[in-house]
């Protein structure tokens, strides 16, 4: 089962404008075919099929401890998304929707993804850069431990070549702190299915990383989680269960050549996080509601009974 906490993973700053070509950029990170819809799909599977899981528990548990922090890289993109479709935070959504009638928002028919706002309300979906609905042909389970890993290895490195080129498309901070916490998380995954498939076939995989050949270093976003350790932990998302990973990610391995050094570590939990930005109501949009005093009202006496 899955434990939900109402934090993102990363703390993401507000963004400077709405931006919702820029949002539409991010959704590649979300619904593409290396995405955050995709990892997720892949792992989870995987971690369900997995098959021999009492013999082989140090490869199940890191497939499955890797599901769990992938379920929140599928929360974050989609914040990530919202918030640059929506724009500064503010409080402006007390008053009623005013008049409709003068094409309040004629510059939507122009942008790149309109169905984010016409049929989503600015919100994210499990699409692509295009609109092209995530497909869930894009997950591999085949039952077969090294088949499985090496499929996750190619992933996350496809994934990282990604976030490289989206993160060149993009200029306000929080699609780029999104993509930088993605780098550094990511090139966590990658390592460790490399450490996995080491310890079955002999091969030292983790010597082609990073793929693409672009240290953290050359990231400014990726500094601060460089700097605390990021790129060395794996977490549990687990108070009890998933230790046993660390037969993979432990036993003195170091961190990769370009990053800050030290020992691999498996962490009991997960990170700290950061907070869930609120996403301002746009009442003439009918988000949540033209005129939502009277929904304000409930909310806050069901609230209030609540206590």
């Amino acid at each position: 089962m899955f434990l939900r906490v109402d934090k993102l993973q990363a703390e993401l700053p507000a963004p400077k404008r709405a931006d919702p070509n820029a949002a539409a950029a991010l959704q590649e990170l979300l619904g593409g075919k290396y995405g955050e819809m995709s990892t997720l799909g892949n792992y989870i599977f995987q971690s369900f099929n997995f098959r021999s899981k009492s013999k082989l528990r140090p490869f199940y548990s890191l497939v499955a401890s890797i599901t769990a922090e992938e379920l929140g890289h599928v929360e974050l993109v989609s914040n990530g998304v919202a918030m640059l479709n929506n724009g500064p935070d503010n409080d402006g959504d007390a008053k009623d929707g005013g008049d409709i009638s003068g094409e309040p928002f004629e510059a939507m028919k122009d942008i790149r993804l309109a169905a984010a706002f016409l049929s989503n309300g600015g919100g994210a979906m499990p699409v692509n850069s295009n609109g092209a609905s995530w497909n869930a042909d894009f997950v591999t389970t085949t039952g077969n431990v090294v088949t499985d890993l090496l499929h996750n290895f190619h992933l996350e490195c496809g994934a990282r070549l990604h976030k490289l080129r989206v993160y060149e498309t993009l200029s306000d901070p929080t699609g780029r702190e999104v993509c930088g916490y993605l780098l550094v998380r990511g090139s966590v995954h990658a390592h460790a299915y490399a450490l996995a498939l080491k310890n079955i076939t002999g091969v030292a995989i983790e010597k082609m990383l990073p793929t693409p050949n672009i240290n953290l270093d050359k990231i400014p976003e990726c500094q601060k989680y460089l700097a605390e350790g990021s790129h060395r932990r794996l977490y549990t998302f687990s108070p009890n269960d998933y230790k046993e990973m660390a037969g993979v990610w432990g036993n003195g391995e170091q961190a990769l050549p370009g990053d800050p050094p030290g020992e691999l570590e498996v962490v009991d939990g997960m990170p700290e996080g950061g907070k869930i930005h609120q996403l301002t109501g746009i009442p003439s949009a009918f988000t949540p509601d033209y005129a939502p005093q009277e929904m304000f009202e409930i909310a806050t006496k069901l609230y209030r009974a609540s206590r």
